[in-house]
């Protein structure tokens, strides 16, 4: 079965299709094909400011990160789950050019008898700590405290989620007009950054679903039954032969496979701030490749444009391990995961293209231009995989 028939089946969706449909008709902003809607200044009412207000949770990888602690009793887990939620809000708004000063409130939702208070003291421990890390880091956050509640009725076992608000100037909005000649530069998701402390395996917080039924051994879905929406059909649940405890070697170091899955969403905010601080007026926008793995970019462009991703990074040994177990198709690997990279610029000057490769470099990330824009009939997608055109439009 294909991987997104099989997420139709676990109830969910990579393109978020209903979703998009049901907000069309909505107002999009005063820059509506910006990465984030963007608003007038509703504090100050100053002509020249905006805000930007954004909300997103850490998805389903709270399910995997249950598993894992339950397995091992590592309560450390639960730390990577605040920097996923946090990240999806935080990294969104970066995309348009939000990075200082940000508030920040938590909403967690758990199952009291299955989620202790030494869980819910690590999470909220974790955020501050969060905070810290990226003020060493020059991006300033502020809490604004948050609400947790206490809903097993309706949550299985837990639900992390941060809202997040900041203001900025107008004309500091990086607005997204891709355009035929620009270069596409993508940002590594994977690999060990300056600023973290382990290997991360690229995951981020998207497709977890999928990742963790499709790698994982049937026998976990004996043991925690409360980690699944028991209307899942039995086939697709826990379907994989891995176990979290398996081994995994990578660049001659070991971990275990849980762990690699868990890999906090790495933010890309400090390689952004020092984008943002070049003062481009050739960056044609950037791209959080969430949702719609490689093909997230389609929502933005406007224009007739064909845009040819020929020079991918290499793809991580996460992402194979995916590939192997649910024995997707590429096109559809490439359509629900981040692949390899989590984040592209467009930009028209190849030195300013150089110099973003630089910037992520400098930070321990691998980056290159990984494709081009070129002129076209229609908007659409190629990825290029192993000599075989994946080709992806709006239609």
């Amino acid at each position: 079965m294909p991987i997104e028939d099989r997420y139709e089946s676990r109830g969910v969706s990579s393109s978020k299709k209903e979703v998009h449909d049901a907000i069309s008709h909505l107002d999009k902003g005063i820059f509506p094909n910006a990465f984030c809607k963007i608003l007038p200044d509703l504090v100050a009412g100053d002509a020249e400011f905006c805000n930007v207000m954004h909300a997103d949770t850490a998805g389903t990888k709270t399910s995997l990160a249950y598993l894992y602690w339950k397995e091992t009793g590592d309560l450390s887990v639960w730390k990577g789950i605040i920097q996923d939620a946090l990240v999806m809000n935080l990294d969104d708004m970066a995309c348009v050019g939000c990075i200082q000063d940000i508030i920040i409130s938590s909403t967690i939702g758990r199952n009291k008898t299955l989620i202790p208070a030494d869980v819910i003291s690590v999470l909220i421990n974790h955020t501050q700590t969060f905070i810290e890390e990226m003020l060493s880091l020059g991006i300033r956050l502020k809490l604004a405290g948050g609400e947790t509640a206490d809903v097993g009725d309706i949550v299985r076992t837990l639900d992390v989620g941060f809202t997040t608000f900041g203001r900025i100037k107008r004309s500091d909005v990086i607005n997204i007009d891709i355009q035929a000649g620009d270069y596409i530069v993508g940002f590594a998701s994977y690999g060990q950054s300056t600023y973290e402390n382990a290997y991360n395996g690229g995951m981020g917080s998207n497709g977890l679903t999928s990742a963790r039924h499709d790698v994982l051994n049937h026998a976990y879905k004996q043991k925690y039954p409360e980690s699944f929406d028991p209307a899942n059909p039995d086939e697709l649940v826990y379907c994989g032969k891995r176990m979290l405890d398996e081994t995994i070697k990578i660049d001659g170091n070991e971990m275990f496979l849980g762990k690699l899955l868990l890999s906090p969403t790495r933010t890309y905010i400090p390689i952004i701030k020092a984008i943002k601080d070049l003062h481009l007026t050739d960056l044609h926008g950037l791209i959080h490749c969430s949702g719609g793995g490689q093909t997230k970019v389609m929502k933005f462009v406007q224009n007739n444009v064909k845009l040819i991703k020929d020079n991918l990074l290499p793809i991580p040994p996460l992402f194979q391990i995916i590939q192997e177990e649910s024995n997707s198709s590429w096109q559809e690997m490439f359509r629900v995961f981040n692949m390899g990279h989590r984040l592209e610029a467009y930009t028209s000057n190849l030195e300013s293209a150089n110099a973003m490769i630089d910037i992520s470099r400098s930070f321990n990330i691998e980056a290159q231009i990984i494709g081009r824009v070129e002129q076209a009939v229609k908007p659409s997608l190629t990825i290029i995989h192993e000599g075989t055109s994946l080709i992806y439009s709006e239609d």
